[in-house]
Formats: C-alpha cells, sequence, structure tokens
C-alpha cells in the first residue's frame, strides 16, 4: 500500500508547481507579444503613396469606366487580440463588403464592436481616396502602449475584392515609439470574388477562400491582370510610411502629383520602374482556299490577331499572317 505521507507531499508538490506556472503565465503578453513600455500614448502621421502607373503595370491597366484609382484608406490602432485582416484566413463580412465595394459602414461597425467588447481597439482612423494610380493621402492617429499594434485597407479600383494594406504593424520597440515606419504595399485577394481582371463582372467564390497576396505568376492564369510570368516578383503597387510627431505638432501633408494624360497615356510623375510587356497573338485560323491555276502549285493563308499590345520594350509582335503552298481544289 502507498505511504499516505508520501502520496500528500506529492500532490503538495504538484499543486505548488501548479500555482507557479499560472502566475508566470498570466503577467505575460497576449499571444507572446512584447510589453511596450513606451510613454502611453504617441502620434503619428500616416502617408499612403500609390504607385499603380501604366509603365510599372501596363497589362490591362484602367484608363477610363473607372480609370485606375485608391479607394479611401481605413485602419485601427489595437491590440493583439483583434485583427482587421491576416493572410491565409477568412475575411469578415465587413472586410468583404469593404475589399468587393468600397463599402465601409459594416466593417467600421465590426471594429466598433471590437473595441466595445474586448477592449481591443484604441482608435479608428481613415484617410480620403485617391482618384489616380498614383498619388498620395494622409492623416494622423493616435497609438497607445497597450494599443501599439496598427492595420488598414485600401481597396484596389477597379477590382474584383483586390485590397492592399497592413496587417499589425507594431510601432512600439521595447520602451521606445519608432520614429519612421516605411513598408513596401503589394496586392492581395480577399477570397470572395473569382474575377481574373480588373474589370471582371461579380462571381462570388463558393465556397470562400483566405487572404492569398497577388503575384507575378500566382493565380497562374494569363488572363489575371497581375500575371508577368517574366517577372520574379510584382513592383510595389503602393507605399504606407508613418512618422511620428511631436507633442504639439501637426503632419505634413505632401500636395498629390500632378498628372497629365497624353493620347490616353497616364504621365506618372512619380518614379517607378518600367514592367515590360509582351506582345501575346492569338491561335492561327483555319488555313484558307487553295487558289491557283490548274496544274500549278496554288498558295493558302491563315491568320491570327494581336490580343495584347506590347508595351516598355516588351517582345513585338510577330507576323499575323501567313501563306502556304497547296494544290488548287478548284483550279482556274
Amino acid at each position: 500500500m502507498e505511504n499516505p505521507s508520501l502520496a500528500s507531499t506529492l500532490g503538495r508538490a504538484l499543486w505548488t508547481l501548479l500555482l507557479a506556472t499560472l502566475s508566470s503565465t498570466t503577467g505575460q503578453p497576449f499571444g507572446g507579444e512584447s510589453v511596450c513600455t513606451a510613454r502611453p500614448l504617441a502620434k503619428y502621421s500616416i502617408t499612403f503613396t500609390g504607385k499603380w502607373s501604366q509603365t510599372a503595370f501596363p497589362k490591362q491597366y484602367p484608363l477610363f469606366r473607372p480609370p485606375a484609382q485608391w479607394s479611401s484608406l481605413l485602419g485601427a490602432a489595437h491590440s493583439s487580440d483583434y485583427s482587421m485582416w491576416r493572410k491565409n484566413e477568412y475575411v469578415s463580412n465587413g472586410l468583404r463588403d469593404f475589399a468587393e465595394r468600397g463599402e465601409a459602414w459594416a466593417l467600421m461597425r465590426e471594429i466598433e464592436a471590437a473595441g466595445e467588447k474586448l477592449q481591443s481597439v484604441h482608435g479608428v482612423f481613415s484617410a480620403p481616396a485617391v482618384p489616380s494610380g498614383t498619388g498620395q493621402t494622409s492623416t494622423e492617429l493616435e497609438v497607445h502602449s497597450r494599443h501599439s499594434l496598427v492595420s488598414f485597407v485600401v481597396r484596389i479600383v477597379p477590382s474584383p475584392d483586390w485590397f492592399v494594406g497592413i496587417d499589425s504593424l507594431d510601432l512600439c520597440e521595447g520602451g521606445r515609439w519608432k520614429e519612421q515606419v516605411a513598408v513596401d504595399l503589394y496586392p492581395h485577394d480577399a477570397g470572395t470574388d473569382s474575377g481574373f481582371t480588373f474589370s471582371s463582372p461579380n462571381f462570388a467564390t463558393i465556397p470562400q477562400d483566405t487572404v492569398t497576396e497577388i503575384t507575378s505568376s500566382s493565380p497562374s492564369h494569363p488572363a489575371n491582370s497581375f500575371y508577368y510570368p517574366k517577372l520574379k516578383f510584382l513592383p510595389p503597387i503602393a507605399r504606407v510610411t508613418l512618422v511620428r510627431l511631436q507633442q504639439g505638432s501637426r503632419a505634413f501633408i505632401p500636395p498629390a502629383p500632378d498628372l497629365a494624360s497624353r493620347d490616353n497615356e497616364i504621365v506618372d510623375s512619380l518614379s517607378g520602374p518600367e514592367t515590360p510587356l509582351d506582345c501575346e497573338v492569338s491561335l492561327w485560323s483555319s488555313w484558307g482556299l487553295c487558289a491557283g491555276h490548274c496544274g500549278k502549285l496554288g498558295a493558302k493563308t491563315r491568320t491570327r490577331y494581336v490580343r495584347v499590345q506590347p508595351a516598355n520594350n516588351g517582345t513585338p509582335c510577330p507576323e499575323l499572317e501567313e501563306e502556304a503552298e497547296c494544290v488548287p481544289d478548284n483550279c482556274v
């Protein structure tokens, strides 16, 4: 039979170990994030710069109805127990409405509800839309030592459900606030619409997919507006810069670039890469009838047409008509 005093001693030891483990974990921040010990509040200016130019993204670049542009920016300062969006996870109903149609009310209600129930959101911020693919918009935001993360989204217009943004960028670094942060942005698919092109009709993804980054080779379909198989990486389509403001100061909002149009070509005053776009042609048509004189060889032709015109020193188009010898069926 087991010694009762020994069992009691072991039980007390296990209980003491459990209490010690619990006390050490309850003091840890949620999700293993580092504790921010900076001064409670900090203000930042946030500047969103669109880099969606026709030279950087020549394929199917939207020139009208509507032309390339950006929606308003909507974001929040929050703690780690709130997520506006996350790669490889499903978007909320509010973010779906924002990514597909630019409607922000449902997303704002979700953010406010998270702030009321979980006390996880310190504040919401927004910036005006950018009416062209290249341009800037700015606003200010406030972060707290317990709410040092920043997330935001901007819809790509036009698009099925594509957007750019940041997920949980931490502006606190131990005991200090970061003075400046700049991040290049790339297109993401919300996973709620299956369109391949900027102007695709509404075609719901059933079942809903998760958020994925759009790259030069994914989705791997030639119809995809961002499909550039010769590029290893897409150039950044936008950039965001956050600058800490000193107390009592206000952000300098840079003027939007002056854009002029010339023969349907958008002149981009912001320097950027020139992405070559190769010519794309259709398949050959069927051979035409063989024409010629009796007893002599005749000729037949077939044609193809240009599907995508080359741009930025891309591969030029090949011959669009081909001729071959043949024996006439109905000679003259």
